[in-house]
């Protein structure tokens, strides 16, 4: 999802901080008593640096990211995956 939505605020002409972009993913493994079976949920946070006056593009791209990103499609069903951002303006 990180590439995707990469290349989302690229396609939309966003300028942001590719240097400073990042994203912070935690995972959730369960198993029954205590044995490591399935990732059952899946957390990306975004960190995005752009100008505010395309902050409006860059919600857009966060809304449909996770549908163009091939990995989450393939996984949706199986796992939890969501998604937060942190988003400064330069």
């Amino acid at each position: 999802m990180y590439g995707t939505l990469a290349g989302a605020l690229a396609a939309r002409k966003v300028k942001f901080d590719r240097d400073s972009y990042r994203a912070d993913v935690e995972g959730t493994i369960e198993g029954p008593n205590n044995q490591t079976i399935r990732i059952t949920k899946i957390h990306a946070k975004y960190f995005i640096t752009v100008p505010a006056d395309q902050r409006e593009l860059v919600d857009r791209a966060l809304e449909v990211h996770s549908a163009g990103c091939p990995a989450h499609e393939s996984v949706k069903d199986a796992i939890d995956i969501t998604y937060s951002a942190e988003i400064t303006d330069s």
